[in-house]
């Protein structure tokens, strides 16, 4: 059978559900300053399930983040608490990778906020950087445009790690980025600049099978971890620059997410796991039943 890496589930919506409080727009790393340790618990939550993955909350520690919240001067400092909080997680569990996560620009789901290739390699550069020396492999996640992945893996480059880019599809067609173009045009900004693996994540499940296809084509392990919400393709772009109003679905339960796994494993898929809404209990499960399948995680 196959060798699977098990991601984790997602970080920043169970945060903000064990603290128990509105983040406001700081979202997960506003979460990490008030409550000291919630990473670490819930790092250790997804290693006790059977994840092999411990990816950073560094997804939204972005200068475009922090600066309107007057909080920019702690950039660095934010990274090395949830690079600390991923590495004392990995030492109790006693094995896993380190995944340096770097989330988009401009605003998760929103393509239309894409900067320009000049503008975004240098940031994510600098923040690949302060990852590199801490982390096992960089995690470019939920790009939503063939530029920004561009941008991106120039910039992640900084860390001298291997670099795995995830992009995120649209709900009703996978076969296609967020921005409408489409995923296999992804070819040719991995000539321009490689990368080690190659993801679809934080759309709708249902969406992923089509980009599994796509991404097969590409030549590298691929893989897919999904999220919990509802569908955020068709809902309006507010005015003010934010995020869609998204909502967490009620019918995604570990079984179900597990038959969506174990199809993208089936199209030949190597790496999986889970993103928003996607817990420690749906790791769980997956991770039984890729063993129970015959497949090894690693």
């Amino acid at each position: 059978m196959t060798t699977i890496t098990l991601l984790d589930g997602g970080m920043g919506q169970e945060l903000v559900a064990r603290a128990g409080q509105d983040p406001g727009p700081l979202w997960a790393t506003r979460v990490m300053i008030d409550h000291p340790g919630l990473v670490k618990a819930i790092h250790d939550d997804y290693f006790a399930a059977g994840a092999s993955v411990a990816t950073t909350n560094t997804y939204n520690i972005l200068h475009d983040r922090l600066q309107p919240q007057g909080l920019d001067q702690l950039y660095h400092a934010l990274h090395l608490r949830a690079l600390a909080e991923a590495h004392e997680a990995k030492a109790q569990a006693g094995r896993g990778l380190i995944a340096g996560s770097m989330g988009p620009l401009g605003e998760s789901y929103r393509p239309d906020l894409t900067p320009p290739v000049e503008v975004s390699a240098p940031l994510y550069a600098e923040k690949a950087r302060i990852l590199g020396p801490h982390v096992d492999v960089i995690l470019i996640e939920t790009i939503p445009s063939l530029d920004l992945a561009r941008g991106a893996l120039k910039g992640a480059q900084a860390a001298g790690r291997p670099v795995w880019l995830s992009v995120s599809v649209n709900d009703r067609d996978g076969t296609r980025l967020r921005s409408g173009e489409p995923v296999a045009a992804l070819a040719d900004v991995l000539a321009e600049t490689p990368a080690q693996a190659v993801l679809a994540n934080c759309s709708m499940p249902e969406a992923m099978a089509a980009a599994m296809g796509e991404l097969a084509r590409l030549g590298l392990p691929f893989g897919a971890y999904a999220n919990g919400f509802s569908e955020i393709s068709s809902l309006p772009l507010p005015d003010d620059g934010g995020a869609p109003a998204y909502c967490a679905r009620h019918d995604l339960t570990p079984e179900r997410y597990t038959a969506f796994a174990l199809g993208w494993v089936a199209q030949g898929a190597t790496i999986v796991g889970g993103c928003c809404e996607v817990g420690p209990a749906h790791i769980r499960h997956l991770a039984a039943a890729l063993t129970a399948a015959g497949h090894t995680i690693a």
